[in-house]
């Protein structure tokens, strides 16, 4: 790459474009407008199972894009999105349920955010000045895949619930919210499998958009669940301001959720090394700056009514796909996400998702998250007739899926708090000693 803070990118239409190239303003903004896309669905998704303003979650996934193109200086193709990884901690602090409306707690998730951005960014300044290696030395593979298993397997109750229609005043659920979500989990199914070109990129957003269908004929058509209120859509305006929240520093709410940061980590560091494979380039010497442009964007998004956030897997497969790995397309990504993030219109309908097709896309989407740590074993090689691996992964699983919750010094870590420290700690007091 050119020499400078910024690379100087030169004008390219075809065949593969690298992060330092440039299509077309025309192109880029048509291309930026497909990562767009790309990330909406998680995007919308994770602040709607929190009970956040998917509004400001837009606005800010924007404002972090952009935040983590100045500090890695251009040099690292990403879009940053609303992390799932804060989704078990906030409603664990929170005390909140999945598609129960607007979180009454969300100040104290907000301060756990912000605490969960100031480690991540540490952690990235310390990567800058002594290099990455000793992070993957912590958490190695099996580690990692370990936290991740165990952040999706506490999470399930949560999604059978939403799932099955249990909430305040219904402790059994409904058969139609059941069969509502099984239709949306089909449907993302189908499309991940057999849609056509890059649609299947976009299982979630237009799974939700064939859940939501069934539901609006079955229910407003025929009567057969709650209808969906449109009112507030009628009554919203095309632009104005989202509804900013100020985060509150609960000691027990940043306990439980500023752990995360160590997830984030894990994720960001994958990302890099997989954009690495696929343009050829050695993005090492950014790993730190990519740190703590995540981290501050978590901070800055956290401080106003936003969600943590962290680099998109969505759209790096987005970039598989076309082969364009331009920097610049995703400044048009973020300032697309921006415009929307001014729309309380766009809000209001966002919110209209029925409960059952939030239960089906958390139960994909949540499965997906444990899932995610086989991928990771298999690429890694990771070698379970090992016994301190298998024992790791052993306790982290049980951990996160029977939701251990460990009280210290007044403070309370749950689920996922207990399977992060838990297999870190292990995994290294069971080192095996030396051979004489």
């Amino acid at each position: 790459m050119a020499d400078g803070y910024f690379p100087k990118w030169t004008e390219k239409s075809s065949g593969t474009i690298m992060p330092d190239e440039r299509l077309p303003v025309g192109q880029t903004i048509v291309v930026g407008l497909q990562h767009v896309v790309a990330m909406f669905g998680a995007t919308v998704l994770a602040p709607i199972l929190m009970g956040f303003d998917p509004n400001l979650a837009i606005l800010f996934s924007g404002i972090a894009t952009l935040i983590f193109f100045v500090i890695t200086g251009g040099r690292v193709p990403s879009y940053l999105g609303s992390s799932f990884a804060f989704i078990g901690p906030v409603l664990v602090a929170t005390g909140a349920a999945v598609a129960s409306g607007p979180n009454p707690n969300i100040g104290v998730a907000l301060g756990g955010i912000v605490a969960a951005g100031a480690i991540y960014t540490v952690i990235g300044l310390i990567v800058m000045g002594v290099g990455h290696a000793w992070v993957e030395k912590v958490m190695p593979p099996v580690v990692t895949g370990a936290i991740v298993a165990a952040i999706g397997l506490v999470l399930a109750p949560i999604a059978i619930n939403s799932a099955s229609g249990i909430g305040p005043g219904n402790a059994e659920g409904t058969g139609f919210a059941r069969f509502i979500a099984l239709v949306t989990v089909a449907a993302v199914g189908l499309l991940a499998v057999h849609a056509p070109g890059l649609w299947r990129r976009l299982p979630i957003l237009l799974g939700a958009i064939a859940g939501y269908l069934v539901y609006l004929v079955l229910a407003n058509g025929f009567g057969m669940g709650a209808p969906i209120d449109f009112s507030k859509v009628g009554q919203a305006a095309w632009l104005g301001m989202p509804n900013f929240a100020a985060p509150v520093f609960d000691a027990r709410a940043m306990v439980l959720i500023a752990p995360v940061a160590i997830i984030l980590v894990a994720e960001n560091l994958g990302h890099l090394k997989g954009i690495a494979a696929m343009t050829g380039r050695d993005l090492d010497p950014y790993i730190g700056r990519a740190f703590v442009g995540d981290g501050v964007a978590t901070m800055l998004s956290g401080s106003a009514g936003g969600t943590g956030v962290t680099t998109y897997a969505e759209n790096m497969g987005v970039m598989a796909v076309t082969r364009i790995f331009s920097t610049l397309m995703f400044v048009a990504a973020a300032l697309i996400a921006i415009l929307l993030g001014f729309s309380p219109k766009f809000g209001a309908l966002i919110l209209t998702i029925p409960g059952p097709v939030l239960g089906g896309l958390s139960i994909v989407v949540f499965g997906l998250i444990a899932a995610t740590a086989g991928r990771i074993w298999v690429e890694n090689k990771v070698d379970f007739s090992n016994a301190r691996n298998l024992i790791t992964v052993a306790v982290a699983l049980v951990l996160g899926a029977g939701n251990f919750k460990l009280t210290l010094a007044g403070f309370t870590l749950d689920g996922i708090g207990t399977a992060t420290f838990g297999c870190i700690i292990l995994y290294h007091l069971l080192r095996e000693p030396k051979a004489e």
